[in-house]
């Protein structure tokens, strides 16, 4: 089994640089103006731009005007789409682009029925119920997933070093995603700790084998 990386929230053209060079399979980057990690189009251009074949660029949305991310994608390369507010399924859908939609796990919420929902999403993204959208440093009880989901899940909400290793051997997902637990700063990452979440990753693969 392999599970796929995704360090979000990256801003600065040298932590793209240690994002790839950890092993990351795809760097997000935050399109949401309320947050202290979002990027410019202009300034994702040059970010994007850095990027290997196969590592990939992946565009965070928060209830997005159509407009702006009409604009944003006649602008940018980006692989996938990743739909962390409101969005219906038809909001998802129409750009005709591989997408992720988040979800922020709650007790009650029924993760069956937003999987059915969004069954042409390549996966549910899972983060802690937060009013900043992501990046909170904050876990959810893992507990409330549900083993039969149909579709795959990217864990997110709180992951560090620490910890990812203990998710990925409870929930098996088909990927993790981190920003705040990899930060110095608000958008500023450390990149021993970028290495730290991608070897401890590939330990709790290792003992999973």
């Amino acid at each position: 089994m392999t599970t796929r990386i995704k360090l979000c929230g990256l801003t600065r053209p040298e932590d793209v640089d240690a994002a790839v060079a950890a092993g990351a399979d795809a760097v997000g980057f935050v399109f949401y103006p309320a947050s202290p990690r979002y990027v410019s189009v202009e300034h994702a251009a040059l970010l994007i731009r850095r990027l290997p074949p196969f590592v990939l660029s992946v565009g965070l949305f928060v209830n997005a005007a159509p407009d702006t991310i009409a604009a944003t994608l006649a602008r940018l390369p980006l692989n996938l789409l990743q739909f962390h507010g409101d969005e219906s399924p038809a909001e998802c859908e129409r750009w005709q682009r591989p997408y992720l939609k988040a979800v922020r796990v709650v007790p009650g919420v029924d993760l069956r029925r937003m999987a059915a929902d969004f069954a042409t999403a390549r996966a549910l993204l899972l983060d802690a119920d937060t009013k900043s959208y992501g990046g909170s440093g904050k876990t959810f009880d893992w507990s409330l997933i549900p083993a039969d989901l149909s579709l795959p899940i990217v864990l997110s909400g709180g992951l560090t070093p620490e910890n990812v290793g203990a998710a990925i051997l409870q929930v098996r997902p088909l990927g993790v995603d981190v920003s705040s637990g990899i930060e110095v700063a608000k958008g500023q990452k450390d990149h021993r700790r970028m290495r730290d979440f991608v070897a401890a990753v590939k330990a709790a693969e290792q003992a999973m084998t």
